[in-house]
């Protein structure tokens, strides 16, 4: 007899789970164990009792999210294979281990079958930041996963969960933040052998935002004698790689103080800190009244939906910003337009540049579609993880 309660699926709403969807979605379940709570562990079954999978029960839409499609009688040792096979993904990518680049993410949920679970590995630190309750309530077991996977190279292991739990109730929220184990031995990162400080106590989300590592490196390829305007720019990572390319100036903009501090700290880390200016100010009236004729114009805005009901809005949100850099760019320039709206897919993000190239009158062409790194996966059976969606734009 299984030690976990059970989750009955309807007999005709079993497919998805068989093709290793590992969302449970609340129409396809018959009946479940009394009793049961957010964040517990249950097994599936169909209606005729076949073995469907393990995961964690949600009161929500979704009734459960599957973290192993077989039978686990140890889940700390489910956790412990589950990291070393994400760790092994991450050194054939060439992120773990490497000389150039010590910070990348380590565990993406869904994409390393581990839904809810999101691990950032920051130069002998790794942050977690639990998205449901059952992953918080495993936080204290994958500390201890992280040190049979890194031994010696792990120093701290910090919990960044508060924010994504929000939602939850107040007990777990009371239990949110802190380091389970070790202490912080040091706050600088090297990503393609850039030097950046990283605050993922106070910073947002981890701490550094690691899925535009492969945009900005190639941002920093077209930046050479440009004038760079890096909107949203957080902690300067794109103004960062453009100042190493010879950039002829970059102007970092931000309504964050916080954030044009961080990032006038990271330029003067790696240089060249002479051409490049930072300025607390609303994105859109900035745009309007610089003078200067940018070559290249980054939008990386924070997610403008992060819900269905949003997401109208978020479109138009788009429509205006990207009229804004198109109105704004010099002939001949370059903007590199991003989307970090999960609801916002890649065919609405599209129309709302297209919109706005439409209603500029200007003649734009595509040079390159942009989305999230190897360190964010996106299993094949769940395309919903993929998020990120960037455009680089020639606009005449």
């Amino acid at each position: 007899m299984s030690k976990y309660p059970s989750l009955i699926l309807h007999r005709g709403k079993t497919h998805a789970v068989k093709r290793f969807h590992p969302w449970v979605f609340s129409g396809a379940v018959k009946r479940f164990d009394k009793g049961l709570q957010g964040g517990d562990v249950v097994e599936i079954h169909s209606e005729d009792g076949e073995y469907l999978g393990i995961g964690h029960y949600g009161a929500g839409s979704v009734s459960a999210r599957i973290f192993s499609f077989q039978r686990e009688d140890d889940l700390q040792d489910l956790w412990v294979r589950r990291l070393q096979n994400a760790y092994d993904v991450r050194k054939a990518a060439g992120l773990a281990g490497s000389e150039h680049t010590n910070a990348y993410r380590l565990v993406y949920g869904e994409g390393d079958g581990l839904p809810g679970m999101v691990i950032d590995w920051y130069n002998g630190t790794a942050v977690i930041q639990a998205h449901s309750v059952g992953m918080h309530r495993e936080r204290h077991n994958f500390a201890e996963a992280l040190k049979v996977v890194y031994g010696s190279e792990l120093k701290a292991v910090y919990d960044k969960s508060g924010e994504a739990l929000r939602k939850a109730d107040e007990e777990v929220l009371a239990h949110a933040g802190g380091y389970l184990w070790g202490k912080e031995e040091t706050d600088l990162i090297k990503e393609n052998n850039h030097q950046f400080r990283i605050n993922w106590e106070t910073g947002q989300k981890t701490g550094f935002f690691i899925d535009q590592r492969d945009n900005r490196d190639l941002l920093g390829k077209y930046s050479s004698g440009k004038k760079v305007l890096n909107t949203f720019c957080y902690s300067g990572g794109f103004s960062v790689y453009a100042l190493h390319n010879n950039a002829a100036l970059v102007h970092s903009v931000d309504s964050s103080a916080k954030a044009i501090d961080l990032t006038n700290e990271n330029v003067a880390l790696n240089g060249n800190a002479d051409k490049h200016q930072a300025y607390v100010a609303d994105v859109f009236d900035f745009m309007k009244n610089a003078d200067e004729d940018y070559d290249i114009i980054v939008l990386d805005p924070p997610a403008f939906a992060k819900s269905q009901n949003a997401r109208h809005t978020a479109i138009k949100a788009y429509k205006r910003l990207n009229m804004a850099a198109i109105k704004k760019i010099k002939s001949g320039g370059i903007i590199f337009t991003f989307s970090c709206s999960q609801v916002v897919d890649v065919e609405m993000f599209t129309g709302a540049v297209t919109s706005a190239a439409i209603e500029c009158g200007k003649k734009v062409r595509v040079l390159h579609r942009l989305s999230q790194p190897a360190d964010h996966p996106v299993s094949i059976y769940n395309p919903e993880a993929l998020y990120l969606k960037g455009l680089v734009l020639y606009i005449e």
